[in-house]
Parts: C-alpha cells; structure tokens; sequence
C-alpha cells in the first residue's frame, strides 16, 4: 500500500509530509522511526507532521499501531541519545571556555544553570520530551552534566511515548483530518519562540542596563 496514493485532503507528495510518507510507504515502522530520529537531530523536520501521517498510516493499514508508537519512540530515543553524546563530548570545560567568550553573560550564569539542572533534570528531561523545540534540546545540557545513561534513556522513553502516542492517536482517530493536529502544533511551536524571544529580550535588556549602570558609576 502507498501513502500516496491514499485519499488524504492533499496528497502528501511533496516536502516533508511526502518524504515522511515515502519512508513510512518503503520501510514501514521502521521508516516512521528513522523519520523521528532525524527530527530529533534536525528540530526543523517537524514532528507535528510525522507522527499523525504515521498515525493516519496506521489507520490505512500500512502498518499496526502497536509498531508505529514502538518505532517512533525507538526513534526518538535514539535521537536523543546522539545528542545526549554530543553533549558528553562537549563537556563541561569546553562549555564554560565558550561561554567565557560570549557577550553579556557571566560565568555565575552558567553556574546557576548547571545548578537548576542538577536538581530539576529529571522533571526537565522528562517533560521536555513534550515540548515543541525544547524535546531535542533537552537532551544536550544532559549530556554535558552527565546524567546517568539508564536514567536519561528511561526519562526520553517514558516522556517520548506519551508525546508521541498523543500525535500518532490523534493522526489514527482523525484519518482524512491528520493535517489538523500540524496547525494546533504548529501553534503551541510559534507560542514556545516567543516565550524564548520575549526570555531572551528581556535578559539582554537587563545585562545591558546593568553594564550602563557600571559604567556611570565609575565616572562618577
């Protein structure tokens, strides 16, 4: 059975819905995973699209449902685990030589960071797999502080099935619908960047008025 011959509202024959559909189509669930472990390397495939077309697949019958929400969450377990080993590798002395050079932050910055972190990693671990963006970013910051392996992959997988088993259900229940789920996704993503804008706005806006203040307080 092809994904694209299916009667979709519009066949999903180009970007990233046609190439989700062509891995899932050739490969099956192991396609559907190799799509979510490259969304996790490469935040910009997104998996809005993915999960549902492959949940949608699953209600077409190109695959069972059992092996899509297994291979999805083997996927993005395995992502997460590349990144989780980039960040081991990175470490921390190399963190805090980058971050020396970077412009209005402190080292007390970092500190602080790393210090959230140890306490609230596994809370961040666990439902940041169920964040737009944040899901694959999380897993880096764990690497670098090395949170125990067996830890981290329990934390990704239990957190990924549930991300994953909302998208994928929701494609499978809506058939014809799948590509509602993307908008309402899509939206929540848009919602997260602005949040981190509006954090980031804010911070060099008070580092920069902190530096002002230094400054007229020598002169003076």
């Amino acid at each position: 059975m092809h994904l694209t011959s299916l009667a979709l509202p519009q066949e999903p024959a180009d970007g990233i819905a046609g190439w989700a559909a062509d891995l899932v189509d050739t490969l099956g669930g192991p396609g559907a995973g190799l799509a979510i472990a490259l969304e996790n390397l490469f935040p910009p495939l997104p998996s809005e699209v993915i999960l549902p077309l492959t949940g949608f697949a699953a209600g077409q019958g190109a695959l069972t449902l059992a092996s899509a929400l297994f291979w999805t969450t083997l996927g993005s377990v395995t992502g997460a685990m590349a990144l989780y080993y980039i960040g081991m590798l990175f470490g921390r002395a190399r963190m805090h030589a980058i971050w020396a050079r970077l412009p209005l932050v402190k080292a007390s910055d970092l500190e602080r960071t790393e210090e959230w972190f140890a306490k609230h990693g596994t809370k961040a671990v666990f439902l940041g797999r169920m964040v737009p963006i944040f899901r694959s970013l999380i897993s880096v910051p764990a690497g670098v502080e090395r949170m125990p392996l067996p830890l981290f992959v329990m934390l990704t997988t239990l957190g990924s099935l549930i991300w994953n088993s909302v998208l994928v259900m929701a494609g499978y229940w809506l058939g014809g619908q799948w590509e509602v789920v993307e908008t309402y996704v899509g939206i929540l993503s848009k919602g997260v960047l602005v949040l981190v804008a509006v954090a980031l706005a804010a911070y060099v806006a008070v580092r920069l008025r902190g530096r002002d203040g230094g400054r007229h307080r020598r002169a003076a």
